[in-house]
């Protein structure tokens, strides 16, 4: 009589086939599947060791294994990522999002705070949304916060619609389908702009893991020879946009921290402030104020 398929045993046989495949976190991806499989929180599971996983369970969740072991990232599998404490939905039609942005939100409201929000509330523009994390988490942070959230990408925009309904924020928050402000009235100005644009080079693309390379939007990561082309046509258009005294913050990779820099000090209407850096040291949002 072959061995009984327990909810413990079924986690443990997943997380070492997933680690013979590379998978970076093995166990917690078994997991995080297991759980959305069984409609359970992932804590849940600990509680159900014990418990027999039936055919139709098991047959689920060996779809998904499979999927993951191929490459499919495990956020498009389960269809969510969790983003600054917040539920996001995300699909193949949007990056999923990573801690490294959290610091976009994080350098805006820290230069926010001191300030009283300004009559109407602060007008903020999320430039290249996604499925977007930035500007909701901005408008679910800031109360008086009015977003407007740009895209070029039409089915990113319908996952950031879903996410702002999702989270309660929509009636604040403007989608817009357009290349950076080509779309956006001429005499809409901001108090901040805020963007996580493409930014990886093509050299660079090539080297990316598996996972990232040939599931995620190369649309929203991958910018050109140099990596800073789409942020060569961000900064004047977002100086031309930002109030007197706005913020522009941008998010981008340590390589091209230099050049978007050199960037910055040659507009001469936005004077650059400190670059914020990652968890991990690294300078990943560069900042300017207009003049």
């Amino acid at each position: 009589m072959s061995e009984i398929w327990t909810i413990g045993r079924l986690l443990q046989w997943t997380a070492d086939y997933l680690q013979q495949r590379g998978v970076e976190s093995p166990r917690l991806e078994a997991e995080m599947l297991l759980a959305h499989v069984r409609g359970c929180p992932r804590i849940a599971l600990y509680t159900a060791f014990a418990e027999v996983a039936d055919d139709k369970l098991r047959n689920e969740f060996r779809e998904l294994v499979k999927q993951r072991a191929a490459g499919k990232p495990v956020a498009y599998l389960v269809g969510r990522r969790e983003f600054y404490s917040l539920p996001f939905r995300v699909t193949p039609d949007v990056l999923i999002p990573r801690p490294e942005t959290e610091f976009v939100v994080i350098g805006l409201t820290d230069l926010l705070k001191p300030h009283a929000s300004p009559e109407g509330g602060w007008q903020i523009a999320d430039v290249g949304t996604g499925s977007g994390v930035i500007g909701i988490c901005l408008a679910k942070w800031l109360p008086t916060a009015h977003v407007t959230a740009i895209d070029k990408s039409p089915a990113a925009l319908a996952v950031a619609r879903e996410n702002a309904t999702t989270i309660g924020v929509a009636e604040r928050i403007e989608f817009v389908e357009s290349d950076l402000f080509a779309n956006v009235p001429q005499d809409r100005k901001f108090h901040a702009i805020v963007s996580n644009p493409p930014y990886i080079t093509t050299a660079e693309m090539a080297e990316l893991p598996a996972d990232v390379r040939n599931y995620e939007p190369h649309l929203a990561l991958e910018a050109g020879p140099r990596g800073t082309e789409v942020i060569e046509r961000l900064i004047p258009q977002s100086a031309e946009r930002l109030q007197s005294g706005g913020w522009l913050l941008i998010e981008v990779s340590p390589m091209i921290e230099p050049a978007v820099r050199t960037l910055l000090a040659a507009d001469e209407r936005l004077e650059p402030l400190s670059t914020l850096n990652d968890l991990a040291g690294h300078p990943r949002v560069v900042r300017a104020r207009r003049k």
